[in-house]
């Protein structure tokens, strides 16, 4: 039977893959101006364009009440969470492919799981613990010493993905807790909001020019990528129920896999595909146990 509270599941599920072209454009992205432009400036103009952006597409309709909250203090945490996990995914990405790097976030779900047991008090099974531990080995093929250019050696910025996907399984965690009593486009705006005046008050140390105006316009586009895929997810979820939704999440991995392939001529070999094809089957399967 068709539910109710969801009468459009096929948009919603549109707009979710949407989102992950969305996302994997901003990782691209990220990519192809790391190591020229600076974290803090990067992320201050990308949370620039994004609470710019976020205000212009829902203020028409909410009005003031966009910017009401009942929850201050968690609005700041969950923006500090989204802050920290841009600037660790910016500095992963000038170490990492982007399409590796996405899959190995693709273990979110899991890490979800993992940390509700201490956090919410929640039982997880020997099932879910063995699908975490497959789904980590599969990262840790993917991110193996390899000889091409991204890593010819092993060193510590290659495990960032790994810190990256604990950071944005508490973030899920705090935004779960809050969609109970917040508007999700009064969240947006003020995770938007916290990233801006973080990376304002970082901008002085961090300040750097850019030679052309193609780096800033691709900067930019970081923030409009962003800013765009959460609105897209913001709609999906109203249209459809997560547990439909989260499978078809995967796709971001061959979006980021064909943009890595399109601007960088990077193709995964083989043991990487094996690694990406374990994360994703442990974390398909990690969403029916659960």
């Amino acid at each position: 039977m068709t539910d109710l509270r969801y009468p459009h599941p096929a948009l919603g599920i549109a707009l979710a893959v949407a989102a992950t072209a969305c996302f994997a454009l901003l990782d691209t992205t990220s990519q192809y101006v790391g190591g020229v432009v600076p974290v803090m400036m990067a992320v201050w103009l990308r949370f620039l364009v994004q609470t710019g952006m976020t205000a212009a597409m829902l203020y028409p309709s909410q009005g003031k009440s966009l910017f009401i909250t009942k929850t201050p203090g968690w609005q700041l945490l969950r923006g500090a969470l989204m802050v920290t996990s841009g600037t660790i995914a910016y500095l992963a990405l000038q170490h990492v492919p982007v399409g590796e790097f996405t899959a190995i976030l693709m273990l979110v779900p899991l890490a979800i799981t993992v940390l509700a047991a201490p956090l919410l008090r929640e039982r997880v099974s020997a099932l879910t613990w063995a699908l975490v531990a497959g789904g980590f080995i599969g990262a840790l093929i993917v991110i193996r010493p390899k000889t091409a250019d991204f890593a010819g050696g092993l060193h510590g910025a290659m495990f960032l993905p790994l810190v990256l996907v604990f950071i944005n399984a508490l973030y899920q965690i705090v935004t779960s807790k809050m969609v109970k009593t917040e508007d999700p486009g009064t969240m947006h705006f003020y995770t938007g909001l916290t990233g801006l005046v973080f990376g304002t008050i970082a901008l002085p140390w961090s300040w750097a020019p850019m030679a052309t105006w193609q780096l800033w316009a691709l900067v930019g586009l970081m923030g409009v990528f962003g800013s765009l895929g959460h609105y897209l997810m913001i709609q999906a979820y109203h249209r459809a129920p997560a547990s439909l939704i989260t499978p078809y999440m995967y796709a971001q991995i061959a979006f980021a896999t064909l943009a890595g392939w399109v601007v960088f001529g990077y193709a995964p070999d083989g043991w990487t595909v094996l690694g990406v094809a374990l994360i994703a089957l442990c974390g398909g399967l990690g969403v029916r146990v659960r």
